[in-house]
């Protein structure tokens, strides 16, 4: 489970359960197990309650900024 946070103000954004190895590119959104509060949709992206854009809307998962957050916690890995 990983906890995400803004990059610019330190903000938890969302606890994730992140599936293999490799970087944060892709939230799933029926992954998310954590909603913090602190993201806003603004038509197609995502913000920080800060104003800092964290990702991009593509339906069913959130394309993230790489630099806009960062993460903590341990990956889950394949079976």
């Amino acid at each position: 489970m990983l906890l995400i946070r803004c990059s610019a103000c330190k903000r938890k954004l969302l606890k994730y359960d992140k599936i293999g190895p490799g970087e944060v590119l892709r939230c799933h959104k029926h992954r998310i197990e954590k909603d913090f509060g602190n993201l806003a949709q603004d038509g197609h992206k995502w913000r920080c309650a800060c104003g800092k854009e964290i990702g991009i809307d593509k339906g069913s998962f959130i394309k993230m900024i790489a630099k806009a957050f960062v993460y903590s916690g341990t990956k889950r890995s394949k079976r």
